[in-house]
């Protein structure tokens, strides 16, 4: 029996007359089946599906092998650039440039293939990051009629992303004039700039915007061409391009950058606001096809999806920036149901409770949304919101994991009177919320409020003194440990008792790096903030911390300065404008004698400078003087050592006259490349020297100016032999602007022998004048050749005349 009539199961009676099967042609069997198939012996070709992964083909193997190496060449470089020694007169990027556009041409037609595939993508990122103006363009042309597809895949967007972010640069420079020379070409048609290659890719991508938005992959596309068309909207917001963990594999990938040292350009700045007129008609198109193609409720839906919510939030501040958010029908108003037609409506009428908003402020996505809405919905919005959805309610959502975020910073656009009305509403619940809650965002935004509002300031600290049970006057005193650890004093006076108790307790070691979860007694970020905000309100109010940290022990206020965290709250002290000169110049001399200590470690090195750029001279000398027995030990110190040759303490002690001169002058600011031609870059220090060693040229009354006439000879001398006598004049510490000499004089006559450096006064007298006479007979000879051509060409001038 053939197999296409056996059958499983029981077998059936057969029939008495068997029926025989009837033929039936092919052609019409195949006809019934499938109209549109052939006959047998005709094989269709299967239907090709898209593939989602590949679109445009895969990358051929031996390609992707040398963009391997290319990546492999890439990252190299970028390691070892600093190390990188290059011969004078020799380009140096001479090799880098020939190896990329040798990958340039690889890559030449296959820019959609390599976009797309899982390793060369990320190659490609790498690339454009080096990628001049001329080759940009030329990269973003080839990809033209592909970007809605590539954008929508999950490695392409990622190129288009790193593309308009490096296109800023390059339209800058359009703006400025600035073009790259191009090699006409007929036959290749004309290459169009970035601003229109721009403005073609977004008229691309403009009919399926609202598909784009809810796409995971491309969404972050548009929210970088937001990014491009409004810049001076999102230059300082770097989160918004990317995800998480995107961030955090192209962290993991190495450095994205130039492998060119100089940049090749990529600038960083913003463009003024009105330059492009055509990228903002563009922006307002894209709103306009937002608002039209979905409604009120759709809108609405996109605040929960966390791929399209950062898209959303976005377009409301580009909304709000071209004044399209204050009329009915605004996005804006439709995600506030309506609040926006009903104050235009009847603006004295209160609108009621919305669900939907109530949830968009517990909700973890989409709480950034009304973030943004409270920032930038217009004044009277604001007010609607404030009266209706945070007044009356703010002790509960100063507690809430997601609500407190929205309070904070809705505080920051608070009036006076919301302000004192907020810290009488929650009178009772400070403490609560920093002991048991630990929601110090609330009280933070408060202050800084208060700070730049210069209101509301009394009751602020009160509010803040409350929250910390700083009632009690021996409680002020720990003010500072308490904000920085967010405890009680109870708590806290455990900590600094040791310090209180006893005087000549031994310092603390110290503190191996820990979590801030396993020690309850490590300084928090939130603290800290706290801390700052506090000290940048007026001064009667700043002195609850100024006065703690007065109170401290020494040993403590090291601890802070050493600390990563806490080092902050003392940059503050010493930069903010409403803590006092006076307190600064204290605080800097309660650590005479604890430098040494001070900048012995890599945080409270960097607290060591900024008081000695913040001390006068006096101050200086004082710190400088103190240290002097430390000299040993800040040498031999990796951090303290760059402090040290910052006091140059050698010339402190030989000649104090001129160290005092030097630290009274302004510090000279490093030329930039190329100013000077004939003479090599000096520090501040060497150039003093130029200057005729006498009392009037020491006391820095007269200085040493370049005549207009004098020649380029004379210059040329002056930097290939001034060199020269200024280490011969320098002595033992090479900063001095004195000869051997005069400083001879100075220790004999008395007034500054007794600092001079011991190792030098035992040096025998015959050594000592060797050197006074070498120095000497080399500043007669540097004269004598200084005056020798102005006399010559006097004398032959002369003779001309006869």
């Amino acid at each position: 029996m053939p197999q296409a009539f056996r059958q499983r199961g029981k077998k059936k009676k057969a029939p008495l007359v068997e029926e025989l099967p009837q033929h039936v042609p092919e052609e019409e069997r195949w006809a019934e089946e499938d109209p549109d198939a052939g006959p047998s012996w005709i094989v269709s070709p299967p239907k090709e599906a898209v593939n989602s992964e590949a679109p445009f083909g895969y990358v051929d193997a031996d390609v992707k092998a040398y963009f391997r190496t290319v990546d492999t060449q890439f990252r190299e470089w970028l390691e070892n650039d600093s190390e990188r020694e290059t011969e004078e007169d020799v380009d140096p990027h001479e090799d880098r440039r020939m190896f990329l556009i040798a990958a340039l041409h690889e890559m030449s037609g296959k820019e959609r293939e390599l976009s797309t595939d899982p390793d060369c993508s990320a190659i490609l990122e790498r690339m454009v990051y080096s990628m001049d103006d001329f080759v940009l363009r030329v990269f973003m042309d080839s990809l033209t009629g592909s970007y809605g597809q590539l954008a929508k895949h999950r490695f392409a967007s990622h190129v288009i992303q790193t593309l308009l972010t490096a296109s800023t640069g390059t339209i800058i420079r359009e703006f400025r004039g600035i073009h790259p020379k191009v090699e006409n070409d007929d036959n290749k048609g004309e290459l169009r700039t970035a601003t229109q290659l721009i403005l073609d890719l977004a008229e691309e991508l403009l009919p399926s915007v609202n598909t784009l938005v809810l796409d995971p992959f491309a969404s972050h596309v548009v929210r970088a061409l937001f990014a491009v068309l409004c810049p001076e909207l999102f230059a300082s917001d770097t989160s918004i391009m990317r995800s998480k963990k995107s961030a955090a594999w192209k962290a993991k990938q190495g450095e994205f950058r130039s492998v060119f040292a100089d940049g090749e350009g990529k600038s960083k700045s913003v463009p003024p606001r009105a330059s492009f007129p055509e990228f903002r008609v563009m922006a307002r198109r894209f709103i306009e096809t937002i608002r039209d193609a979905m409604n009120a409720n759709e809108v609405r839906a996109l605040a929960s999806n966390k791929a399209s919510s950062p898209v959303l939030q976005m377009v409301i501040r580009v909304e709000a920036d071209l004044e399209m958010s204050d009329r009915s029908g605004s996005l804006m108003d439709w995600v506030l149901v309506g609040l926006i037609t009903l104050y235009q409506r009847d603006s004295s009428e209160v609108p009621e409770e919305s669900d939907y908003l109530n949830t968009l402020l517990r909700d973890t996505t989409s709480s950034h949304l009304l973030e943004t809405l409270v920032s930038f919905c217009p004044p009277h919005i604001f007010t609607l919101l404030w009266s209706v959805y945070f007044k009356g309610k703010l002790a509960r959502l100063a507690v809430h994991p997601v609500a407190n975020f929205v309070l904070a910073k809705a505080l920051e656009r608070a009036s006076v009177d919301q302000l004192e009305a907020v810290v009488r509403e929650m009178s009772g619940s400070w403490k609560k919320i920093r002991s048991k809650w630990m929601r110090p965002g609330v009280i933070r935004a408060l202050i800084e409020r208060a700070g730049s509002q210069r209101a509301a300031e009394t009751v602020v600290c009160e509010a803040v003194r409350t929250a910390f049970e700083l009632s009690a006057p021996d409680d002020l005193r720990l003010a500072v440990p308490c904000m920085l650890r967010l405890q009680a004093p109870e708590v806290c006076t455990a900590y600094v008792g040791l310090y209180l108790q006893a005087d000549n307790a031994e310092p603390p070691k110290k503190r191996h790096r820990r979590d801030a979860g396993e020690d309850p007694f490590e300084p928090k970020v939130a603290g800290a903030l706290i801390l700052q905000s506090l000290l940048n309100l007026s001064d009667p109010c700043n002195s609850l911390v100024l006065d703690s940290l007065q109170a401290l022990p020494v040993d403590d206020v090291i601890a802070m300065a050493h600390h990563a965290t806490a080092s902050r709250v003392l940059d503050v002290v010493l930069d903010s404008p409403t803590v006092s000169l006076k307190y600064k110049r204290t605080f800097m001399q309660r650590l005479l004698g604890h430098y040494h200590r001070l900048v012995d470690d890599r945080i409270g090195s960097r607290i060591g400078d900024r008081c000695w750029a913040t001390a006068d001279t006096f101050l200086k000398e004082k710190i400088a003087r103190s240290l002097v027995p430390h000299d040993m030990d800040l040498a031999a110190s990796f951090y303290g050592k760059f402090f040290a040759r910052r006091l140059n303490l050698h010339l402190l002690q030989r000649r104090p006259t001129e160290w005092r001169n030097m630290q009274s002058k302004p510090v000279a600011v490093a030329p930039k490349a190329g100013a000077l031609l004939l003479t090599k870059p000096q520090t501040a220090t060497l150039s003093q020297v130029d200057a005729p060693t006498s009392s009037k040229d020491v006391s820095g009354t007269e200085k040493r100016k370049r005549r207009h006439g004098e020649d380029e000879i004379d210059a040329l001398f002056d930097s290939a032999l001034g060199r020269k006598v200024k280490r011969a004049a320098l002595g033992v510490d090479g900063e001095s602007g004195e000869g051997p000499d005069e400083g001879a004089k100075k220790d004999r006559n008395g007034g500054d022998a007794r600092n001079a450096d011991v190792a030098s006064r035992r040096e025998p007298k015959g050594k000592r004048k060797r050197e006074e006479d070498r120095g000497g007979t080399v500043v007669d000879v540097l004269s004598a050749i200084r005056a020798a051509p102005r006399t010559e060409e006097k004398m032959k001038m002369k003779k001309r005349k006869f």
